[in-house]
């Protein structure tokens, strides 16, 4: 058998085939036990890995027009009291009037623009931003937050992949259980972020139960849900009401 030459990319190939992986699973509605929750988590967590940065996060568009926070990767508390101020600060409404993304490689360079968010990013670590819009034509329903501890951010083939993971992620979400009104959409987004509270709840009990950090508790839950075949919003209400074996979860 004649030897495949050495091209160089060795080293790359585990990156492709996560990359790989990553966008059939975010393409992957049709299945029947597909969790959007887990599914935007997934999302998070990958940015995370794929493309080097400290912390990601995805929010959605809530039935009343305001984002909030869906899917926060690790450092999950730190990053929610961060969107929130995001929030309050107006810095999402600037995002979602644009319907572009909007890239700041130094936030301390627009302490008057986004005073509040600013702040509060520097106290957490964060140094650079870079806000992907979740859309598809004219429909902007959230956005994906890639976070930085350096100036500059990420480079440009990972923001152009950051982007794709986005945009693919936004045609599962819309495809899903085929939306096709705009109530139905709200309800299913509504649902994400109802399950996120749950989620955060179903963490502190596990964290308090077992002595845990509350991000090693999320992974634990994860854990179960996928070696039982359970749904992550699921046993989330079980593990809240006290239905659920919690010595089982954390083993």
């Amino acid at each position: 058998m004649t030897d495949i030459p050495d091209d160089g990319n060795t080293a790359r190939r585990p990156r492709e085939r996560r990359i790989s992986r990553t966008f059939i699973r975010l393409a992957d509605t049709q299945v029947s036990a597909f969790d959007l929750a887990d599914s935007l988590n997934g999302l998070a967590e990958q940015c995370v890995e794929l493309l080097a940065v400290p912390a990601a996060g995805v929010l959605l568009l809530d039935p009343h027009g305001n984002l909030a926070a869906a899917a926060p990767s690790a450092q999950r508390e730190k990053l929610m009291a961060l969107f929130s101020t995001g929030a309050d600060s107006g810095f999402w409404a600037d995002i979602l009037q644009s319907g572009t993304a909007v890239h700041c490689a130094e936030l301390h360079s627009e302490p008057a623009r986004w005073p509040s968010f600013t702040t509060a990013a520097g106290k957490c670590g964060f140094t650079a931003l870079h806000a992907l819009p979740m859309r598809l034509r004219e429909r902007t329903i959230g956005v994906l937050i890639l976070l930085s501890s350096e100036p500059g951010g990420a480079d440009s083939d990972d923001l152009a992949l950051a982007q794709a993971l986005a945009d693919i992620a936004t045609i599962g979400i819309l495809q899903h259980r085929a939306i096709e009104t705009g109530d139905r959409l709200n309800q299913q987004l509504q649902t994400a972020l109802t399950s996120r509270v749950v989620i955060e709840q179903a963490k502190g009990v596990l964290s308090h139960h077992g002595s845990l950090s509350m991000d090693e508790a999320f992974r634990r839950l994860r854990r179960y849900t996928r070696s039982h075949n359970r749904l992550l919003t699921d046993l989330a209400g079980s593990v809240a009401d006290g239905t659920a074996d919690l010595d089982a979860i954390l083993a």
